[in-house]
């Protein structure tokens, strides 16, 4: 009789655990900026841009890319792109930066989302359908990660119709838009002084783990 008495209460309870869990929404990925201070193992140290010093552990599945320079001749149709971008007053959007994704790096993070550079920024991973006029007025900033389908170029700028699953995006990209290429690596890139971008995801005891990180030497991540 005991053990049919605690067993459905056994159950329950453990049903109700389960269900508790599966009502913790997931942690929000976090963006880190700044320059590596110090390699140790599987971790990072890095100065952010605001002056704190953040560590980072670099997981077995942590990705690891760098970036170049690029330029607007760059955006060739076909290519896959990210830009973070602010909105205009036509419902366009203008280019804070492009980053040009490599083929094995295709479709990473496809869609528009908001994003951190800028207040009230967002980001989009697109393909470029085609390319019109550009008309460039400063605003709020957003990011776009694509395929670029077409371009053409406009009053020393660019203008970029943007594809993705389930919706599409203008850009207008400024002459003066920094255009970087971004290329797959390993953690030998990952060396004191270098310019870092990484996405982590905080662990329940304040671990910062990397998903990606993007390190420059002579280029600053304009993620």
């Amino acid at each position: 009789m005991r053990v049919a008495v605690w067993f459905p209460v056994f159950v329950v309870a453990l049903f109700a655990a389960a269900v508790a869990t599966a009502e913790q929404p997931a942690p929000q990925p976090e963006h880190v900026r700044g320059d590596i201070v110090a390699v140790s193992g599987n971790t990072l140290r890095v100065k952010t841009r605001g002056g704190q010093e953040v560590v980072l552990a670099l997981a077995p599945s942590t990705s690891v890319a760098t970036v170049k320079k690029a330029g607007l001749e760059d955006i060739g149709e076909g290519v896959f792109v990210g830009t973070t971008a602010v909105p205009q007053s036509d419902g366009t959007l203008r280019a804070v930066e492009v980053h040009l994704f490599p083929e094995s790096m295709r479709g990473t993070g496809e869609g528009f989302r908001p994003w951190d550079l800028q207040p009230k920024s967002t980001m989009t991973n697109a393909t470029v359908a085609r390319s019109e006029p550009q008309a460039g007025r400063n605003a709020r900033s957003t990011m776009t990660n694509a395929t670029v389908a077409e371009v053409e170029k406009s009053g020393g700028g660019r203008k970029l119709q943007l594809r993705y699953a389930g919706g599409e995006k203008t850009v207008n990209v400024p002459a003066s838009t920094p255009v970087v290429k971004l290329e797959p690596s390993d953690r030998s890139s990952l060396k004191t002084g270098a310019h870092l971008f990484a996405i982590a995801a905080r662990q329940p005891d304040g671990t910062l783990i990397a998903q990606r990180v993007t390190v420059g030497e002579d280029v600053v991540p304009p993620m």
